[in-house]
Parts: structure tokens; sequence; C-alpha cells
């Protein structure tokens, strides 16, 4: 399979529709983390880069952009649509060689992504005006608009960012905001790359700038820039307490989809056979790289030794490899820095709990990727810290139960709260159960789906804002009122 001709060479900054040199004139290595080769070259951007990138979002989204009717948007990401989707076989490649998921899933994007483009290009229409009469006065009329905020900031982690990006753009391109899209350092040539098919498209110059480059050059630049009227943000709450802090400057808006450790709940009248595989995917997924994976498993005391039984069984047939290779269902975790930190909760969890797979870094043909064998940890007690503290990773811990008020007293005892599973064949059990769940999203006999047009968001330290529907959409959005005395 060979190498798109995009990951060559050294890729540059895009700003107002010009692939540019970072001020700092650094670039920053590009590493396949299945093998811990150079891919290629990305810029380090830093402050005065953002400068530039803010100002030809500002002057496009001042410019010929507001001018764009509803009805030219809509083409517009209809065009986008096409061109992405042209483009897709590519694009899910360089996000294998560059995160490290395999072609599996990479490639399985495609009919959610085109779902989601077609989803926002049906909201163009979002700030459509409306009309109506005083109630406190005759001869008077009000219109009610909602209106584009203007520079959305964008950042983006690196555990998805072909799909992570379009919560941005998407919204961006239907209101008629402009944005400056921040990619994570460790992933961000499939950022570049869409962006550049965006242009091609005929999205106009300024309307989308992607400055790449560390969160501490680039990121803290972003959210502190007096010209940025929104920034939406995925990744710690760390970071997210910073961007917080530094959007005071401004008072810009902010959505923040921060971490997770989410309780998925195994009741022993659960079917087994799809509880398990659900259970287990919903952690092992993109080698456990995800916001709102089930890490806590929760299982009915009644059936925890054989559950956790079977998820061992099931693990052991899960292919670990190199993303591209055929069949493979797991890659590489994302750095060498994050398979230390998988690795030093492994320690944490050997002395805590009972290791029953799992647990060790893959050797062999595998010695220079990041890879690590999905692990499972049984008998966890909810306090361990293996049980509290996001390990984003492929590490399970399952935890036992008695009764639906103790599940719920343990699912709720996490300082999280972005999503949450439950397993049971009882109507009563998933209602009650899924309700009291303090989560912004809850699956029931399933786990991880999205519909664009829904949406999904979290609660607590999880944080706040909505991906998806018209909530979203609104977000980019802020209403003005226009009295009219008609006399």
């Amino acid at each position: 399979m060979s190498t798109p001709t995009f990951v060559q060479g050294a890729k540059k900054l895009l700003i107002g529709g010009q692939w540019v040199e970072p001020g700092s004139g650094q670039y920053i290595d590009a590493i396949n983390p299945a093998t811990g080769e150079r891919l290629c070259q990305i810029a380090r951007g830093d402050a005065p880069d953002v400068d530039r990138a803010v100002a030809a979002a500002r002057r496009a989204f001042e410019g010929p952009w507001s001018r764009f009717t509803a009805h030219e948007r809509r083409k517009l990401l209809l065009r986008v649509h096409d061109v992405i989707l042209d483009n897709f076989d590519e694009l899910a490649l360089i996000e294998t060689l560059d995160m490290g998921a395999p072609l599996a899933r990479t490639r399985g994007y495609k009919e959610w992504l085109s779902q989601l483009l077609q989803f926002y290009a049906s909201q163009t229409g979002a700030g459509t005006v409306t009309a109506s009469p005083l109630s406190i006065a005759p001869n008077f009329t009000a219109l009610k608009h909602l209106m584009p905020v203007g520079v959305v900031g964008g950042i983006i982690p690196w555990n998805g960012p072909l799909m992570g990006l379009w919560w941005i753009y998407g919204p961006a391109l239907a209101t008629g905001c402009t944005a400056v899209l921040k990619p994570a350092e460790d992933a961000s040539l499939s950022s570049l790359r869409v962006s550049e098919l965006m242009m091609e498209a005929g999205v106009p110059d300024g309307v989308i700038n992607v400055v790449t480059g560390y969160g501490k050059d680039v990121g803290e630049a972003l959210a502190g820039h007096m010209g940025v009227d929104r920034v939406a943000f995925t990744g710690s709450v760390g970071t997210a307490q910073a961007i917080v802090r530094a959007s005071a400057g401004n008072l810009k808006r902010l959505q923040l989809e921060l971490g997770g450790k989410s309780p998925d709940i195994v009741f022993a009248d659960a079917d087994l056979d799809k509880a398990v595989p659900g259970a287990s995917m919903g952690v092992f997924t993109n080698t456990g790289q995800v916001c709102v994976a089930g890490t806590r498993i929760l299982v009915q005391r009644a059936v925890h030794d054989e559950f956790a039984q079977r998820m061992v069984a099931f693990a052991k047939t899960i292919k670990i490899g190199d993303g591209r290779e055929p069949g493979t269902q797991i890659g590489p975790l994302i750095s060498q820095r994050q398979l230390e930190r998988v690795m030093h909760y492994v320690d944490i969890g050997g002395k805590e709990a009972e290791l029953v797979h799992g647990g060790r870094r893959l050797g062999g043909e595998l010695t220079n990727g990041f890879f690590v064998e999905p692990t499972v940890f049984a008998n966890v007690r909810n306090n361990m810290t293996i049980a509290q503290e996001e390990i984003f990773g492929p590490v399970a811990s399952v935890i036992p139960f008695d009764s639906a008020e103790d599940a719920l007293q343990l699912a709720n005892d996490t300082p999280y709260g972005l999503a949450g599973g439950v397993w049971t064949r009882d109507l009563s059990t998933a209602h009650k159960v899924s309700q009291g769940i303090r989560s912004g999203t809850v699956w029931v006999n399933c786990y991880g789906v999205i519909d664009p047009a829904v949406g999904f968001g979290g609660t607590k330290m999880s944080g706040y804002g909505w991906k998806g529907g018209k909530e979203h959409v609104e977000s980019f959005l802020y209403p003005k009122a226009t009295y009219i005395n008609l006399d």
C-alpha cells in the first residue's frame, strides 16, 4: 500500500488561503505510531502565526463571506461533501499512518461523515429571521435574528482528527462563521489535507485556517486571543481550565468536551453474547483512546466472574497490529509518551486489583511501534486509581455490584459525566438506570452510537456544550432583536 503523495516533505500553515512558512521557521516530526518512523514534518506555529490566522479569518468574516446566502453556504457544504468523499480513501490512509487507527476504522468513517456534512448543509437556514407583533405596544413589530458569532477557534485532539475537525468546520460553514483550527501536534496531517481539499472545493480564502504546533505555543495564543469570539476544545480537564481562564479577556464563548471515566453497567439478565463484545469494544476501540470509552465496566455480582472470563476470551481474539494490515482491529497508541502513561497505570493496577489479561507492551514485529495488549482488571473497587483516573488506553476495570441502586451509586461516584451504558433485557431497569446515570450520553444494549442530528455532550468535569443537533449549530450564533415602529 503506497504512501500518499501528501505525506511527504514539510507541511506549512494555511492562512488566508495560502500555505505559508511558520514565523519561527521550525518544524515538528510527524511520527507513524505503528513503526516509530518519521512520515514528514509539520510547521511549528506560534503566537504571531495565530495573530496572522485570526486576522485572515476576521477579514473573511467581514468580507465577501458575510454576503453568502444560506443557499450559497448550503451548496458550498454539498460541494465540500462531494470532494471529501471522492478523496476519502486517501484521507483514511493518512489518518491511519498519522495516528495509528486501523483502516477498518478510518474507512468506516465514510458514511457517517457523509451524514454529518449533509446534516450541516441542512442547517444553513438556522439564522432565518422571524417576525412578530409586539404585545406591549400597537404598531410595533420585532424581528429576531440569529447572527454568526464571528471567528471560532477550534482545538482538537489526536485520537480522531479526521472526524473531530468537522465539529468545527461544519457549523462554521453552516452559520457563516470563520475558523482557525489547531490540530494536535501528534496527528495534524488529515486536518491539513482536508483543509486543502476544502479550498479546492471553493471555500473562500480565510474562511478556514490551520495553525499547527504545540499547545503551549498555538493553543494558548488561540484561547486568549482578543480577536477570537468562540473556542471549541476537546481534550483534558487541566487544559480546559486554562482555556476558561484565558477566555476571560473578551468573555469568549466556550464549548468544552473533556475527559471521561464512563460506567458501562451489565446486569445479570443481560444477553452476554452481546454485552461482552459490546462492552469490550466500548473500551478497546481505537486502542482505548476515546473520550467516551466505557472503561469502568460495572457487572452484577452474580455474573461478574463469568463476564470477566468471557471478556478475556474475547480480548484474545482481537488482532493487534499496523493499521494498514488486513484484519487489524486495534492499532498502536499515539506516541511513546502515551505508551508510558498507559503502562504506568497498568503497573498501578497490578498492585491494586486482579490482572486477568494483558498488561504488556507487545514486542516481536511490533517492537518499534507503541503497542500494548488489551488489558482487563477484575474485582476492581471503584475507589482504586485505575477506576478513578482517565487512562486513555485499552485498559478495562471490571467492578462488581449488587443492586441497581448500588450500580448507580458507583456509576456516579466520579468527577466525570461524559457517557455511560446499560445492558439489560428489562425495560424498566433500562429506563430507570439510564435516567439515573449523570452523564451527557447513555447507550442501552449498545455503545458508542452517535447520530449527527441528535449529537452528544457531557456534564460535570466532562465539560459543557453540545456537538451535533440544532443546539450545536445555534451555539455558533447569537440572538439579536430589532424593534421597529411602524407609524
